[in-house]
This record gives structure tokens, C-alpha cells and sequence, in this order.
């Protein structure tokens, strides 16, 4: 990396550095705002679960479980120096996080069937030092490795124990790795334990290329073939396998709807009140993570924007529901200022009250795990 973009990437991350210290300021000393709707409760003990989202300029990471004796919401939160993508392994016994320049591995530390307060304690186990990439949508393969959309780099890649990353896959389009965020790949998604989609906001191979082609430059692609499923898109995310369809968030068109794989076409199944950014799925119903548009260059003229004024509805930051069946929509959690905005979203099947621990509190120096077998 030549002088020239190391002083670039330099104040683009004091820029973000200082406004997201400014936001984390505002945030601290008081629960963010959350207002949590009557469908909320019987939702997570009906499907036995809880949630989990991230928001990115205050750097939160939100679980969202239930107490068993006040049968109430329970909502356990870190700060991290930026909260990007967020990743459940399959035994749910392990997270993924990515940050600012780092992705994290958390395992449970609690045992199974113990009737603690926390059925799942997640204990920072190992951390990775990616550098600046964007690690915005990760997951777990089949074998329990952490692999990331790496947006920065234009490339899917996995940790590496030796260097910052270690690109498996880059677009066809892409003639080679830099860190210029050419074709801002924004969604990794997985199809039986491997990584196998991406959403991108358009097949450019110039330095931010994307951005003027944000409004219909966006595309999926099956990464095992190279082949665009569907196109024409506006600033997609979180492409996500389910029920044997590709299901999609469409992002800057304010839709969640699935690629139809014959025609190549997105089919729309209800409108989304904000910037639609987080997927996961738990029986017949889609979780969503929404935030308020914002009022900047990049989003200036979207789609959605346009939809929400002529139903005369305003966007809004929240967790929502979706009826896979009949496209029904509800807000489960909403959320106020300082948050304005989610990144990412997962189910955690099987959790009553799940706890993180963070960075900045006691608790990373009390909670250790071990096997005492090994000694006897």
C-alpha cells in the first residue's frame, strides 16, 4: 500500500474514529432507548430463541433474551470499538463479531442445562487483526471457520493465523485486491455450511466505482459459479438461504423479497420502513434489521425514501418481523436516539438469556473456563 493511501485511509478512520467516540459519549451512562412491543415476549418463548443485533456508529452489540422468573425482556449490551457483522455458529455455542479492524470469536461458557441466570455466557476467546475491512456480513462454515465479506478488498476471505486476511474468492470483475472498495460487496451468505452468495452495489473495478451505480447497479452472485442469479438491484444485503429460496434485503428499493432462480428477477414480498440491513430467519418468519435513512450523499434519492413519502410513513430503527406465509409485518423492538441504525441481526436458537462479555467491564476478569477433568 503506496504512501498516498495510507494518509487516506488514515483520515477516513480519524474521521470515524471521532464520530463514533462522539456517539459512544452520548450513549454511555444510559440504556439506549428501547421500546419493546407486546408480540416481543411471546415470541421468543414460543420459538424458544433469542436475538442478537448490532448497531455500528455506537459500536453496540445487543442481546435480546428473556428473565425465566419475571417472565420479562431481558436486553444485554457491550460496546466495541465499532459493531459490524454478527454470526452464530450452528451448535450456537460459539459468536462471530466484526469491528473496526478486528473480528472476534466468542465461545459459551456456561454448560449445558445449568439453571443459571444466563443460560449462555460468550467469553472473547480469540481475536483476529484484520486491519480496515469492513466485515460487515460473516458466518461459520461447516468446519467452524470464521469467513467474511471483506467490502474494503472487493474479496471474500477467512482469518489467518499469520497475515491480516486470507482472500478465498474475489468477483470476476475484479482484475485485483486493493483496498479501494470497488464494487462494495455488502452480504455473505451461506448454503449448507458453505459460503455460496454475495450482494454487491454494482460490477465496477474502479476505486469506489460503486457509488454511481448505487441506484440499479446492484447484483447477487453464486460465488461457486460465478454467475449473477439477479441484477438490476439497489444497495442489496444479507443474502440468506432458507426454505429453498435465496431471500434478500433490497436495501435502497425499502424490499424483502427472494430471487426467483429461473428468471433471475427479485421478487418483492413487503416494503421495509427504513435502510434494511440484517437478516435471519426462525420457523415461518424473517427478523430484519431496520435503520432510520440517513441524510448524507450515499443515500441521497433512494428508493424507499421516495416510497415512504408518498405513504406519507416515516423510517424508523427497529427490529421487525415478517410472516414468510403471508408477508404480515410487526415491530418487535424499537429503538431511539443515540441508535439510529442496525448492521446486523441473528437468531439464537435454543436461549432463553444469553449474556456478552465485553472489553469494558469487570466481568472479562471474573469469567474463566477450564476442564477440571484434565487434572485428575
Amino acid at each position: 500500500m503506496n504512501e498516498k493511501v495510507l494518509e487516506e485511509e488514515s483520515r477516513t478512520l480519524n474521521a470515524n474514529e471521532k464520530e463514533r467516540l462522539s456517539l459512544e459519549k452520548k450513549a454511555s451512562g444510559l440504556e439506549s432507548q428501547f421500546k419493546v412491543s407486546e408480540q416481543l415476549l411471546e415470541f421468543l418463548k414460543v420459538h424458544n430463541v433469542s436475538l442478537g443485533f448490532t448497531t455500528y456508529h455506537t459500536g453496540k452489540t445487543v442481546l435480546v433474551g428473556r428473565l425465566q422468573k419475571d417472565d420479562q425482556v431481558s436486553i444485554y449490551q457491550q460496546v466495541f470499538n465499532q459493531s459490524l457483522g454478527l454470526a452464530s455458529s450452528g451448535d450456537g455455542q460459539q459468536l462471530a463479531l466484526g469491528t473496526a479492524y478486528q473480528i472476534w470469536r466468542f465461545a459459551n461458557a456456561v454448560p449445558l442445562n445449568e439453571g443459571a441466570e444466563h443460560d449462555k455466557v460468550y467469553i472473547p476467546q480469540a481475536g483476529y487483526t484484520t486491519g480496515v475491512c469492513h466485515s460487515s456480513d460473516l458466518g461459520f462454515d461447516k468446519e467452524g471457520k470464521i469467513v467474511f465479506v471483506n467490502t474494503l478488498f472487493s474479496c471474500v476471505a477467512t482469518i489467518s493465523e499469520t497475515e491480516s486476511f486470507m482472500p478465498l474468492w474475489k468477483p470476476p470483475f475484479i482484475s485485483s485486491l486493493a483496498p479501494e472498495d470497488r464494487c462494495h460487496l455488502s452480504g455473505l451468505g451461506f448454503r449448507d455450511g458453505e459460503p455460496r452468495y454475495v450482494s454487491g452495489f454494482s460490477q465496477t473495478d474502479t476505486k469506489g466505482g460503486w457509488s454511481e451505480h448505487r441506484h440499479t447497479g446492484g447484483f447477487i452472485m453464486d460465488i461457486k459459479t460465478n454467475e449473477v442469479l439477479c441484477a438490476g438491484l439497489t444497495m442489496p444485503h444479507s443474502p440468506r438461504w432458507y426454505q429453498d429460496k435465496l431471500w434478500v434485503l433490497n436495501s435502497g428499493g425499502g424490499e424483502f423479497g427472494y430471487v426467483d432462480m429461473d428468471t433471475k428477477q427479485f421478487k418483492a414480498v413487503t416494503l421495509c420502513p427504513g435502510y434494511a440491513r440484517g437478516l435471519s430467519f426462525c420457523g415461518n418468519f424473517a427478523l430484519i434489521g431496520l435503520s432510520k435513512l440517513r441524510s448524507d450523499a450515499a443515500n441521497e434519492g433512494l428508493i424507499v425514501e421516495k416510497r415512504l413519502a408518498a405513504e406519507k410513513a416515516e423510517s424508523y430503527c427497529a427490529l421487525q418481523v415478517v410472516d414468510l406465509r403471508t408477508g404480515e409485518t410487526a415491530p418487535l423492538l424499537l429503538l431511539e436516539k443515540p441508535v439510529e441504525e442496525i448492521r446486523d441481526v441473528i437468531v439464537l436458537p435454543n436461549t432463553r438469556n444469553p449474556m456478552l462479555v465485553g472489553f469494558r467491564s469487570d466481568e472479562i476478569y471474573r469469567y474463566m473456563v477450564f476442564n477440571q477433568e484434565l487434572l485428575k
